[in-house]
């Protein structure tokens, strides 16, 4: 089996030299730099273990493309090459495939956010539409007659309300309440810095959604009577109480 490799090669390679007007392996190791060594290891078909370098220096020299040495030389790692290029021509096919089920998702994905954006202006829309059939009538009528009473208008704003508790979004605090100051939630809007647990009064409502704070509640501080001020106050009221009643004794007595 050797044998007829090596006679085989020695053919091709002879035929190749011929080519190129090349007549011994002595005179082809002089033109290609290449060691009589590697080109008798050529022969025995041993191109698979021998250097890449090699191989382009005798395509160089028997003007031959590599690919052909290796289908004279190496013939078995032609169906490898064969296989290799199948294999490349169905990664891309499969990759053209993959690119058209992206692009489909993503037009699918773009139809559905448009259909998800109108069912939630048109859930939005049923919950308000009180609001907005009446308030411009109700604005109106306002603008003609201000003494009109605002808490008549305000239950036009329980859809607001309702919209906002649908989607999960609480107030923190009530309005006019007095509270204990919580930097994380309340802002200030007046007055001079706050420490924590210091007293306020809930100017406008804030919100939070889930664990998302969305809005601080704006606060104003509380002023806080010093006991003993108010005690002194009771007794500066006291004597005067006192003095007016000792003088009014006094002209009782002089009538």
């Amino acid at each position: 089996m050797k044998d007829d490799i090596y006679r085989n090669n020695c053919r091709q390679l002879q035929y190749l030299m011929e080519q190129v007007n090349i007549a011994d392996i002595r005179e082809l190791s002089r033109l290609s730099g290449i060691s009589q060594w590697q080109l008798i290891r050529l022969e025995y078909g041993l191109l698979p273990k021998m250097p890449v370098e090699i191989l382009l220096k005798l395509s160089d020299v028997l003007k031959v493309p590599v690919t052909s040495l290796l289908a004279v030389f190496c013939p078995d790692l032609m169906p490898v090459e064969d296989t290799t290029l199948a294999s490349l021509e169905e990664r891309t096919r499969e990759l053209d495939l993959i690119k058209l089920e992206y692009q489909r998702l993503q037009k699918q994905h773009e139809q559905q956010k448009e259909e998800l954006t109108q069912e939630f202006q048109q859930s939005s829309l049923s919950v308000i539409e009180p609001l907005i059939l009446q308030w411009p009538t109700a604005e109106a009528a306002a603008k003609k007659n201000p003494q009109l009473s605002a808490i008549k208008i305000l239950p036009l704003l329980k859809p607001i309300m309702e919209l906002l508790k649908r989607w999960g979004i609480e107030p923190i605090g009530i309005v006019a309440e007095h509270t204990s100051y919580d930097p994380q939630i309340h802002q200030i809007i007046e007055g001079a810095a706050l420490s924590p647990g210091d007293p306020v009064q809930v100017r406008y409502l804030g919100y939070r959604q889930g664990e998302k704070l969305l809005y601080r509640a704006k606060v104003s501080p509380v002023k806080v009577v010093n006991p003993l001020e108010d005690n002194s106050l009771e007794e500066t009221n006291q004597h005067l109480k006192n003095s007016l009643k000792i003088k009014g004794d006094v002209a009782n007595l002089l009538i």
